[in-house]
């Protein structure tokens, strides 16, 4: 065999674990006794092995193989109960493997092994790779973090929100921006309103050469281009477990358009019960995250009742009801509510996701009713968002804008 023959024995033998190592090494013509990885690629190994070889618990430590352990065997290593085994692991996970390969690691230790304990303990929690994965797990079991634990917890969800609001503030911004009153005039005189350029432009014959001044026979004024809360914007959000990861990003959407004086924003978060978290998402998005309880059931009728009060101007208003649409509540009454919606002009959309992950089981009949009166029903990755709003602002066509937006997706 070729050298690179070797390297792909050795990357076989890290996937499918020590019960491989004689097949592998007879295949490229060693010793049993040589062994095919080296010092780093054993540390490598023995973190992949506390997670994936065997099937015991956290007490326990070693796990089945990412490939299904290529003979059922063990390897030695494990991660024990003891706190200094899971923060070197924690250290040689994050030094060996690339950050997106590290989350996954973090995740499947948490869900395969119980190691929950990643999550109670100070010391170890501060060296978890903070990512989107990690903070819904942490807010699925906020009943259950200690107190000692508590502020850790939240620097790790505050790094998360602070990395999202950098990658989405501005462009929010900017979509908002661009689409409200910026090409609409008023007769109304404003010196701060006062659009000088089309002034200019409109008014060059007037020009006064012997005095060299502009006389302006029409001046133009723009009507307010951050006039207050001139429309409203209302995220529905399910609080489904499934629906973890687009529940984090439009909770933290909805914190960065309550930050804009010409949005009126409301933010809504729903199980079978329905929760108004507009407060709390207008003053910290880290304390709205740990306001919202993943799991339980689903009653979207209710929520949607409950959003139409917030309806003062529909044709001045954009609903985004974030959910995969398996209604445990009356069906029937929720396509309704939201078909009426629409037709009084509220820009009705359905993201069936707003995350990274792409589109999660959704109810196909419901989206395909939906669709039929309207209301486009697809996924959106957070970065399309702006394109969606501003097109919403701007009256662009919502299906249309919707096949657009999922074509840049991918999807």
């Amino acid at each position: 065999m070729t050298a690179l023959d070797a390297e792909q024995a050795k990357r076989w033998r890290l996937i499918l674990g020590a019960a491989a190592e004689e097949k592998l090494l007879s295949a490229v013509g060693g010793s049993a006794s040589g062994g095919l990885l080296d010092e780093e690629s054993l540390l490598m190994d023995e973190a992949l092995a506390a997670i994936y070889d065997g099937t015991s618990g956290e007490a326990g430590a070693g796990g089945a193989s990412g490939a299904g352990g290529a003979g059922g065997g063990s390897r030695s290593a494990g991660l024990g109960a003891s706190a200094p085994k899971l923060a070197k692991w924690l250290g040689d996970v994050r030094s060996f493997f690339p950050t997106d390969i590290v989350s996954v690691i973090q995740a499947d230790a948490v869900q395969r092994k119980g190691l929950t304990r990643l999550l109670f303990e100070p010391e170890l929690l501060s060296q978890v790779k903070p990512d989107i994965g990690m903070v819904a797990t942490l807010m699925s079991l906020r009943g259950q973090i200690p107190e000692r634990t508590k502020e850790t917890a939240r620097a790790l969800v505050r790094e998360v929100v602070d990395e999202i609001v950098k990658r989405l503030a501005s462009d929010l911004a900017r979509a908002v921006t661009g689409a409200l009153n910026r090409r609409r005039h008023s007769p109304l005189p404003s010196l701060t309103g006062l659009d000088w350029g089309r002034t200019i432009r409109s008014n060059l014959n007037h020009y006064d050469r012997e005095r060299k001044q502009l006389v302006p026979e029409k001046v133009y004024f723009f009507d307010r281009a951050r006039k207050s809360k001139e429309w409203t914007v209302i995220l529905d959000i399910d609080q489904s477990g499934s629906m973890a990861n687009s529940v984090i990003y439009a909770s933290i959407v909805g914190s960065i358009f309550a930050s804009m004086p010409s949005l009126d924003t409301r933010v809504v978060a729903f199980d079978t019960e329905v929760v108004d978290l507009t407060e709390a998402c207008a003053n910290d998005p880290v304390d709205l995250l740990f306001g919202i309880q993943l799991g339980g059931g689903t009653d979207i009728n209710k929520s949607v009742a409950y959003c139409e009060s917030f309806v003062t101007e529909p044709k001045k208003t954009i609903f985004l009801l974030v959910s995969d649409l398996y209604e445990g509540g009356n069906r029937t009454e929720m396509i309704r509510r939201l078909r009426d919606m629409h037709e009084s002009g509220v820009r009705t959309i359905c993201l069936l996701a707003l995350s990274d992950d792409g589109v999660p089981a959704y109810d196909e009949d419901v989206a395909r009713k939906l669709s039929q009166y309207g209301i486009p029903c697809f996924g959106c990755s957070p970065d399309k968002l702006p394109e969606l709003i501003e097109g919403a602002l701007k009256g662009m066509d919502l299906q249309g804008l919707a096949e657009r937006v999922k074509q840049g997706r991918g999807q």
